[in-house]
């Protein structure tokens, strides 16, 4: 009994509503709320604040939180390798990902991985790299998709190195049909994709490089659009770069170091569920058909 209390409250905060959480779960909300009221007199302390706005957790609510996700972790890998035992294909996974994975694999991932478990529920959570490090580390998701290396302790999987190009206005004098030697960028003004950022800066001190920089942007589409209108250059991996609109040209950065890679990150893949397992295979899979190794 005390384990539904711990999932209620869990749904709560995950939710936001009493509401939500009685819809998800399938109970009443008045059924909620009497489970919160049960939970915190067995605690012996409050756990959430009620008020017009809706609910927030108290201090105590949030100290407790961390220890009632691992528990609801291990339970639902609990459940997924019972159902995996029965010969169910069961689950959900909670995924982190960033705009250009997003556009240009993940809906390839996802096609591939529910024609073969389509009772297997996937979540997608968009964010920055270092939104989707701290979803990681605080157990919001089971694991993302990240530049290489990532801002944290975390087991990481390698899963495609891409070329690096120069992003430049097309009528910009550069050289034709060839890589782009990076001693040309001083003078530039560059245009930096944020999560993008730390792996440019070192590049650029790599080759003693000191650029103006303008902007800092997260879209790649705005980063493009702004280069078109000739606002600055910009260095983005080939991931970014899958189609090049009007105004805009490549150019390989010259090289052959100049690469950036893109993985996977997680707080264990020994410790995931036998349904994220099964996501990531088809991770390495679709990458294998669709990018095969040269």
């Amino acid at each position: 009994m005390t384990l539904g209390k711990y999932e209620i409250f869990y749904q709560v905060v995950e939710t936001g509503s009493l509401t939500k959480a009685g819809e998800f779960l399938k109970i009443s909300q008045s059924a909620v709320s009497h489970a919160i009221s049960a939970l915190e007199k067995e605690l012996g302390f409050s756990v959430l604040i009620r008020n017009r706005g809706g609910i927030s957790l108290t201090a105590d609510g949030e100290k407790i939180l961390i220890h009632i996700k691992e528990m609801m972790n291990s339970y639902h890998k609990l459940k997924q390798d019972a159902a995996e035992i029965s010969g169910l294909e069961t689950g959900s996974i909670k995924i982190g990902s960033f705009s250009s994975v997003t556009s240009q694999w993940y809906p390839g991932m996802l096609k591939k991985f529910t024609d073969q478990y389509p009772s297997i529920k996937v979540n997608l959570m968009e964010g920055n790299q270092q939104e989707i490090c701290s979803w990681i580390a605080d157990g919001i998701i089971d694991f993302g998709f990240l530049n290489l290396p990532p801002a944290g302790n975390f087991d990481i999987l390698n899963l495609k190195s891409e070329k690096l190009y120069l992003i430049l206005p097309a009528a910009h004098n550069s050289p034709e049909n060839s890589d782009f030697p990076l001693s040309m960028l001083k003078g530039e003004t560059l245009i930096l994709k944020k999560s993008f950022r730390e792996t440019v800066l070192k590049l650029l001190k790599k080759h003693r490089i000191t650029p103006r920089f303008s902007y800092e942007l997260e879209d790649e589409q705005a980063i493009l659009a702004m280069v078109g209108k000739h606002l600055g250059v910009s260095i983005l991996p080939e991931i970014a770069v899958g189609s090049i609109p009007a105004g805009v040209k490549k150019i390989p950065l010259a090289g052959h170091q100049e690469y950036c890679s893109i993985g996977l990150s997680a707080l264990s893949f020994k410790r995931l569920s036998p349904a994220a397992e099964k996501f990531i295979a088809t991770v390495t899979l679709w990458l294998n058909e669709n990018y095969p190794l040269k």
